[in-house]
């Protein structure tokens, strides 16, 4: 994992090489020198090769020696002419031009120039909270679900801003996929009822959430529903199901047949689809999935005064929307950029999506069904925020409840659509190395007016632009490198518009790409850590803030703020750091989570997403917004302009340091039983230590200052394409997407590689031979990877090789 550090912060969330701040080096030194060294020799060269022009191995007549002799003489005068012309024009140049006190091309300053830390320091200061709440507004005015007509009108936002001739960028454009979507249907929503024997309805599910604000009675509220889901009509008796993870099935099956019930299931444990494919296999015909209070309000319930819109927490009727499926990207098109003329796989084909009907619901509706369920108990740990005990079901309801004997109805009328929908894009040229591209982006897409997820990080990616872009067009900055702004389409439906990016762009990408910066929900919460500037409502930095509430202790660097790995795709970095090996970062502000249970800030992907919301319950005067700002801009100025990249593969080394460590623990003993060395990954582990020990100190050496630019460029081209060296294609058959061997997702739970993680908790459970070979298989495969990046390394690609 990576750090971003310089004497002021260490700030960073990434999967790639380690984000830090090298201070730099003599510049002018560097250039000055190497520059003059390499143009004497190419002149030395270029003369040589002049030569070549010369005829060899022929047969000359008389008249050719004669007009050969005639031509010599010619050429002779000539050089001697022409030696007379340059030793005056030497001497002319000497004597009689002004001396500019040195003998540099005027490039050279730009191609030697390091971070400028004025430039930051003017950017922070430009940074305001106001035109950031301004920019919130605005995104925030209308619902805008991808590919409706609200999405369309931030479209034309971002292009306006980025387009605008005092404060855009250099370019900017729209880029159009045909995408598949899923949708509820307006004329025929969706529907969970409670029905008698006689199908009688005693109980309707609410269809929409409760309005406290014109907000949530906007006719472009979508009603909640579980994307992609499969419309179908179903009913049976209800159970409780937990989760939904495939362990809470299993559990529930002794005791109750699943054949033919509805299931509910709380959020959290095991993905949105999962809980309906976990279901399936067990005969299970339909899943409600709802947001148990003391998973999210710490128990509370009441709109009256406990809620909102009297506090953060979701009211009662509030709904978790999602995209109920697994891989990402466009469905239709793996690994295809999804224009409208691509090859489509059938819908039928699709993987990963629920196989039977699935509907969100708040959890006052899942408070009456689960507390009339009859059955044994539910364990302890299944227990929620409910003031009844959660039973497992009979199947069905309590021969008490007014509910006996009666069914669970899902009627769910989804239906899938190929529609366009669009990416924004923004460029700035970098003015030394256009051909290196920093990337910052994030979606723009919301399930209802999505005012924390996303327009929270949209209004941050906003002002950084608005300030950055003042500076270009005033003609006060340039950065070294390009730097590419997206704000990516369609992301809730499974990160289509950053997906579809990165196939089109496939090799573009991987070879110039330097870093991707995310910032999605830029603020979680009022209780704040992280960022170069004064934290919010402290005296302290935000480092110090950061370092106060989550901390490790690193074996090189001593305590230091705590930083999660970019293992899942919770978000748009997915398919630059797992598809393509991108140094990756996700950036946010987050509340104290020793405070409170909730898992996420409450309204997450509900109606109560909206302005109202974020002003008062998450960052009233937006100074953590500007904070965000402020540190992602930071990060991305040095990364665009800093001369040797700020990328240090010494942390990375640290993490695989750290991840060795918990494998030897975990699984060392039982696979030698096995007959299982782990020898090589140790053995490569420690290659790739010795390999970064050596590249840090040609960074750190001043002998560098008389190497030539183009050892530099090396150098960068090392740290940049480190993380390509640990992708895979084949390591991972059943994770589309996933081809990084350190960074990948697993199920497994434990902080460690996730191929050999999944494949050893796979093994362990079924005992075949077969999956021990695939432990061993993992094991070759990230013993190798490593060696393999640790080559990438070196200038002649030596690593010792790991010998039984």
């Amino acid at each position: 994992m990576s750090k971003l550090y310089n004497d002021h912060v260490l700030w960073e969330e990434t999967a790639g090489a380690a984000l830090s701040l090298h201070s730099g080096i003599n510049n002018a030194v560097l250039h000055k020198t190497g520059f003059i060294k390499s143009l004497q020799v190419k002149k030395k060269i270029f003369g040589e090769d002049s030569l070549s022009g010369f005829r060899s191995k022929e047969t000359f007549s008389q008249e050719d020696l004669i007009s050969g002799r005639s031509m010599i003489k010619q050429v002779i005068i000539g050089v001697v002419c022409g030696a007379a012309v340059l030793t005056v024009g030497i001497l002319i140049g000497h004597f009689g031009i002004a001396k500019s006190g040195t003998s540099a091309p005027s490039w050279l300053k730009d191609v030697a120039k390091d971070v400028d830390e004025s430039l930051i320091e003017k950017f922070m200061s430009e940074v305001d909270n106001i035109q950031i709440q301004e920019n919130l507004r605005s995104l925030t005015k209308v619902p805008h679900m991808a590919t409706t007509a609200g999405d369309e009108e931030t479209v034309q936002i971002m292009l306006k801003r980025w387009q605008d001739p005092e404060t855009g960028l250099d370019k900017a454009w729209r880029e159009e996929y045909w995408v598949y979507l899923s949708f509820p249907d307006k004329n025929n929503p969706n529907t969970v009822t409670v029905v008698s024997p006689t199908n009688t309805v005693l109980h309707t599910i609410r269809e929409k959430e409760k309005p406290y604000t014109p907000d949530q009675s906007d006719p472009e509220v979508v009603q909640p529903y579980a994307a992609y889901s499969p419309a179908g009509h179903v009913k049976g008796k209800l159970v409780y199901a937990n989760q939904g993870k495939p362990s809470d099935y299993s559990e529930l099956n002794k005791t109750v047949d699943l054949r033919g019930t509805i299931a509910i299931t709380k959020y959290g444990g095991a993905g949105r689809s999962a809980k309906a494919i976990n279901a399936a296999p067990y005969g299970v015909v339909g899943v409600l999935v709802y947001t148990d209070p003391l998973d999210m309000n710490d128990g509370l319930m009441s709109d009256a005064n406990e809620t909102y819109p009297h506090s953060w927490y979701m009211p009662p009727s509030g709904v978790e929307r999602g995209s109920y499926n697994i891989d990402f990207g466009d469905l239709l098109t793996p690994h295809l950029a999804a224009k409208e003329e691509t090859y489509r796989i059938n819908a039928t084909d699709i993987t990963g999506i629920p196989p039977i009907p699935t509907q969100p619901i708040g959890f006052e509706d899942a408070y009456r069904l689960i507390c009339e369920l009859g059955g044994e108990p539910a364990p302890d740990a299944w227990q929620g925020g409910f003031n009844c005990t959660y039973n497992f079901g009979g199947p069905g309801f309590k021969p008490t409840s007014s509910f006996t004997n009666s069914d669970v109805k899902l009627d769910i009328y989804n239906y899938e659509e190929v529609k366009p929908s669009s990416n924004v894009m923004g460029f700035i040229r970098g003015s030394v190395e256009p051909d290196r591209y920093v990337i910052y982006g994030n979606h723009r897409d919301s399930w209802v007016h999505g005012a924390i997820d996303p327009s929270s990080g949209t209004s941050v990616m906003l002002e950084i632009t608005r300030v950055l872009g003042k500076m270009v067009k005033q003609g006060t900055w340039r950065p070294r490198r390009s730097i590419i702004f997206g704000s990516w389409g369609a992301e809730e439906f499974g990160l289509i518009g950053s997906a579809e990016y990165t196939e089109q762009y496939f090799a573009a990408l991987s070879e110039r790409s330097v870093a991707y910066i995310n910032v999605d929900i830029a603020v979680f919460g009022k209780k704040l850590h992280t960022a170069p500037v004064k934290a919010p409502g402290h005296e302290k930095s935000v480092y110090d803030n950061w370092l106060q509430y989550t901390n490790k202790t690193s074996p090189t660097h001593g305590l230091i703020p705590r930083m999660g790995y970019l293992t899942g795709a919770g978000s748009d970095y997915a398919p630059f750091s797992h598809y393509l090996g991108i140094t990756s970062m996700d950036m946010s502000y987050t509340y104290d989570k020793t405070k409170t249970n909730a898992r996420i800030y409450p309204a997450y992907h509900t109606a109560y997403d909206t302005f109202d919301y974020a002003s008062k319950y998450i960052d009233p005067g937006f100074v953590g917004h500007q904070a965000v700002a402020r540190t992602a801009g930071n990060v991305l100025i040095r990364l665009a302009d800093s001369l040797i990249l700020p990328l240090n593969c010494a942390d990375y080394a640290e993490s695989l340091e750290e991840y060795l460590s918990t494998a030897l623990n975990l699984y060392e003993q039982k696979l030698k039983s096995m007959n299982i060395s782990m020898e090589p990954l140790k053995h490569a582990v420690t290659s790739f230590r010795a390999a970064v020990s050596n590249l840090e100190k040609v960074i750190q050496s001043p002998d560098l200052a008389n190497e030539t630019p183009l050892k530099v460029r090396w150098i960068n081209d090392q740290l940049m394409l480190l993380d390509r060296a640990f992708l895979d294609p084949l390591a991972f058959p059943d994770k589309y997407g996933f081809r990084h061997v350190i960074w990948a997702s697993s199920s497994a739970g434990k902080q460690t590689f996730p191929g050999l993680a999944d494949a050893y908790a796979n093994a362990e459970s079924s005992g075949q031979a077969s999956d021990w070979d695939k432990v061993h298989y993992h094991l070759s495969v990230l013993s190798q990877a490593i060696l393999g990046a640790a080559s990438t390394l070196t200038d002649d690609m030596q690593t010792q090789t790991w010998r039984k």
